[in-house]
């Protein structure tokens, strides 16, 4: 009979789940839960793009695409680059269409990062950054912040983190779980600090098109950055494209050829519909970025307000769907309040400790939902709250 704790690797048996599934995965077989715990957007993907995925089928395109995705495809990436964050890269060797942006994170990691090699990770963040630095044999390196500092990395923290074995520094920005932004001159701060280092920046934009009365700023596009950054987006938020699973990352060549090595050993090419509804996306979806993110903006005003208004005090988040909110002060960690709140008012959000330990005290919740599954949620947290200042 075989031995599972010998067959398996270390690394894969000592990784942590992600604590975000973990409540995610509690609603099984419950009725009657209202969830803000996943950051997928509930509108539908926009008819036009849709059609475009479904015209590639029905015109044959059901093979392999070229490995770093279609000539079409990232032609238009360029040009949307450009347009929208003035960013300029070569179609042909300076950028890669991945299966989701969560690959070219991981592509990212793999191909810059040595055994032992740290990677410094500002903290709340995604929770993927860590395990996969893990996988490709680094050193996380977790610099926290505080809601005092804006949950923003800063210069000191990050110059008193470096070391001569920090290869990769991960932007996190937009932030999820917080919100928060980098501004140019927050990131010109930043770049002061990198520029005497020969780190490698990854900068996770995901969010990049969902703020709120301020412009995205990329790192990328400050002097001496282009040439150390690696910028991945990709199409799940921006344009509700969950299920789609493409992404993208735009860095210098060597950079990219690097990355582009493991990745055509790993998925060969991104999915082939997925590539022909998001050019589709790229040419003619302008609009309906602007139209979701006037929505979000919406359930974001309300339930900042509403929040605050029935004692779960929060700061107004300028990017991304998600609230950062106070939960420590009722005397509970916040899986304990969590998990209360799941079994006696049947909501589901996710504990601030699971975007790293400093997130202790809050937790997150998603207004990539309805504003009338907003507004339900509120009254049922409205009544817990109640019930612990009893």
């Amino acid at each position: 009979m075989i031995d599972y704790s010998k067959a398996l690797s270390r690394k894969a048996r000592d990784i942590k789940p992600s604590g975000i599934r973990k409540f995610f995965d509690m609603l099984e077989g419950r009725k009657g839960v209202i969830s803000l715990t996943v950051g997928q957007p509930d509108f539908d993907t926009p008819w036009h793009i849709r059609d475009a995925g479904i015209d590639s089928i029905a015109d044959g395109h059901t093979f392999y695409t070229s490995n770093r995705g279609t000539p079409e495809m990232r032609q238009e990436l360029a040009k949307y680059m450009e347009r929208r964050f003035g960013l300029r890269y070569h179609p042909e060797d300076e950028l890669l269409v991945t299966v989701g942006a969560s690959e070219a994170i991981d592509l990212a990691i793999r191909a810059t990062v040595d055994q032992g090699d740290e990677v410094i990770i500002p903290v709340p963040s995604f929770v993927c950054y860590g395990p996969l630095v893990e996988m490709a044999g680094g050193k996380p390196v977790f610099v926290e912040s505080t809601e005092d500092e804006g949950f923003k990395l800063t210069p000191d923290k990050l110059k008193a983190a470096l070391t001569d074995r920090t290869k990769l520094i991960v932007l996190p920005y937009p932030s999820n779980p917080t919100g928060v932004i980098l501004e140019r001159e927050e990131l010109e701060a930043l770049a002061e600090v990198i520029l005497e280092t020969n780190a490698v920046v990854l900068s996770d934009e995901i969010y990049a098109e969902l703020t709120y009365g301020k412009k995205h700023c990329s790192i990328a596009t400050l002097p001496g950055m282009r040439e150390r950054t690696v910028v991945v987006n990709g199409f799940s938020k921006a344009y509700a494209m969950t299920g789609w699973r493409l992404g993208y990352s735009a860095a210098p060549a060597p950079i990219t050829d690097a990355m582009f090595k493991i990745h055509q050993y790993g998925v060969m090419c991104a999915p082939t519909a997925s590539q022909y509804a998001a050019t589709e996306a790229l040419r003619n979806g302008d609009s309906d970025i602007e139209m979701m993110k006037e929505e979000y903006d919406r359930r974001r005003k309300y339930l900042v307000r509403a929040l605050n208004e029935i004692g779960l005090p929060c700061q107004k988040p300028e990017g991304a769907f998600y609230v950062f909110m106070k939960v420590g002060h009722y005397g509970l960690s916040s899986e304990e309040f969590c998990e209360r709140l799941l079994e006696e008012q049947q909501v589901a959000i996710v504990p601030g400790n699971a975007f790293g330990e400093c997130g202790e005290g809050y937790a997150r919740l998603s207004y990539a939902y309805s504003l009338e599954h907003l507004k339900e949620a509120v009254k049922r947290m409205e009544r817990f709250v109640r019930s612990l200042n009893k």
